[in-house]
């Protein structure tokens, strides 16, 4: 996780949860002002602002999914996947990264899992998430808004901006 790129890495897979229980990996989503990531239910009422989408480590989601097997990472709940330093000391709450031509910006609320994360990953995966280094690296992803629309694409570069 460490190793993950600070200043240029790349989007690795992108989910979009339409139902409870129902995720779909699609190589383009239209990140919006207003919805968030078109087509994903947490623009009908789920938590959080409309406006906002979940980003995660794709170097953790492969290492708690049993392996390089991206459509089981959909499994986490989260929207974007990047190979990317997530980490506060890489992107404090405020910070803006670009994921091809959409700008999103971290959020200060922490992103830590719930009962289904922990039944589908194992209580190990939140443990190891939710210690005091795995918060600051941000293991188990991220909040961000989206700031400036647009589609997104697998393998889009993602780097920070400012």
């Amino acid at each position: 996780m460490r190793a993950a790129p600070r200043d240029a890495g790349s989007l690795e897979l992108i989910a979009i949860r339409p139902a409870p229980r129902l995720r779909k990996v699609v190589d383009a989503g239209v990140l919006d002002l207003q919805q968030g990531m078109i087509g994903d239910r947490w623009t009908a009422g789920d938590k959080g602002t409309a406006d906002q989408v979940t980003v995660a480590g794709a170097r953790y989601a492969a290492l708690i999914s049993g392996g390089e097997d991206p459509v089981r990472w959909a499994a986490t709940g989260d929207q974007l996947f990047v190979d990317f330093d997530l980490s506060h000391a890489n992107l404090p709450a405020g910070a803006r990264f670009a994921v091809g031509d959409a700008v999103l910006e971290v959020t200060p609320e922490p992103h830590l899992g719930c009962g289904k994360y922990i039944r589908r990953f194992g209580v190990e995966a939140i443990k190891l998430a939710n210690t005091a280094e795995g918060r600051e690296l941000r293991l188990r992803g991220m909040h961000a808004r989206v700031i400036e629309p647009a589609t997104v694409r697998r393998g889009d570069p993602v780097h920070r901006l400012g």
